[in-house]
């Protein structure tokens, strides 16, 4: 069995190389987060663990490096943007064996929101492979704001040893609070 100690980051690249017009920019914020000297925020890459593949890479390859990425992961962060849901490439596959092949955790963070209190109320954002997990109950979330306290903690609380109770978990009001999030009316 493998080493299981990685954070595993999936976000919605769109064949674009090009780090301002997709994604791939919250990945690398989540990145120079932890380079931070003056930020606590700490995680293993998973994606630093494994040899790099090209995006030139046979798609065999590549499918393969993303197993081995999964397989030595303890949770996933998928970062959810307005064009996640219209993946049909890696996103669904990396969804799927997370949870179905893994069993870990899923830290789904919206970009765009300062606080999550109703995760369903934004199931128009889910990829397919995520709406159907939850609607079934396979997959086991957490759904935050893309905020830096609020995923440290996340990635920091649930791993394949501690799983969130159910598919549409959030923080409360308060846990927002400690994190530097104040909700408006709460």
């Amino acid at each position: 069995m493998a080493y299981r100690n990685g954070t595993y980051i999936a976000f919605h690249a769109g064949g674009m190389t090009d780090p301002t017009a997709s994604d791939i920019k919250y990945y690398r914020m989540l990145k120079a987060w932890h380079e931070h000297d003056d930020i606590e925020f700490e995680f293993i890459n998973s994606h630093d663990k494994v040899a790099a593949v090209r995006d030139s890479s046979k798609r065999e390859t590549l499918r393969r490096s993303l197993v081995e990425r999964l397989n030595n992961s303890k949770n996933m962060v998928l970062i959810i943007g307005t064009t996640t849901r219209f993946d049909t490439d890696w996103v669904p596959f990396e969804i799927g064996y997370a949870v179905d092949s893994c069993k870990i955790p899923i830290i789904v963070t919206y970009v765009g929101y300062d606080w999550i209190t109703g995760p369903a109320e934004l199931r128009d954002l889910w990829p397919p492979a995520l709406a159907s997990r939850i609607g079934n109950g396979t997959v086991r979330a957490i759904h935050i704001p893309f905020k830096q306290r609020a995923i440290d903690d996340a990635i920091r609380q649930f791993h394949h040893n501690n799983m969130p109770t159910n598919s549409l978990n959030y923080y409360t009001a308060d846990a927002h609070r400690s994190f530097g999030i104040d909700i408006p009316g709460r």
